[in-house]
């Protein structure tokens, strides 16, 4: 493989190299309080602050699979009435994984169990929700390698990446439900809805479907 990681201090890649396993990259982020400010850090500045949302959890865990010997996939996960969300992904054995910062309980790490990355992205569906109680889960993008972005040092600017989610809705997204579904979805039931939201964070309540 030929990822750099040169840009990371010593202490930053001795760091990123404890965590060893996609596994211990969750347990990582999930010890992280989950932040709802409307930024794009990159995972040096994660590691400083020690708190991130969706789509910097996603490049930092992206990063530390890197450092750990796996290429620095994401996938874009897109949604109805609701905010997108992104994971990092990864294979084991042939079959895909994936690890996420969500503000919802049931929109985080997935064991390497999915034979194919449609199987991966339905298994967040009913997790998948807004606050209307409305499953909003519509489709999945191809995994992006984002050694594309390498020129840009995404790994350690100090610069915002939204170039990086601005790229991310220019790529191909993939159905994940035919014509005619979407309408005949119910909404979540109560226990359901409490448990998505267990542990959620809140700013403001203008802030209340915020996902990233």
């Amino acid at each position: 493989m030929t990822d750099s990681h040169e840009s990371f201090s010593r202490a930053e890649l001795r760091k990123l190299r404890s965590l060893k396993d996609p596994h211990g990259i969750q347990k990582y982020l999930n010890a992280q309080p989950y932040h709802l400010a409307d930024t794009a850090w990159s995972p040096r500045w994660v590691l400083r602050e020690n708190t991130s949302h969706c789509f910097e959890g996603a490049l930092f865990a992206a990063a530390a699979l890197r450092v750990n010997g796996y290429p620095p996939l994401i996938i874009d996960l897109e949604a109805e009435h609701d905010t997108d969300h992104v994971i990092a992904v990864y294979k084991l054995h042939g079959h895909w994984g994936a690890l996420s910062k969500s503000n919802y309980s049931g929109l985080g790490f997935r064991e390497p169990i999915f034979r194919t990355l449609r199987e991966l992205a339905m298994s967040y569906f009913d997790g998948y929700f807004n606050l209307r109680r409305e499953r909003t889960l519509r489709t999945f993008s191809n995994p992006v390698n984002l050694a594309r972005f390498d020129r840009r040092e995404w790994m350690t600017t100090d610069q915002p990446l939204w170039f990086i989610a601005e790229y991310l809705f220019t790529i191909r997204h993939f159905r994940l439900l035919q014509p005619g579904i979407a309408k005949h979805l119910h909404r979540l039931d109560d226990r359901s809805f409490r448990a998505g939201c267990l542990g959620r964070a809140e700013k403001h309540r203008r802030s209340a479907n915020a996902r990233t």
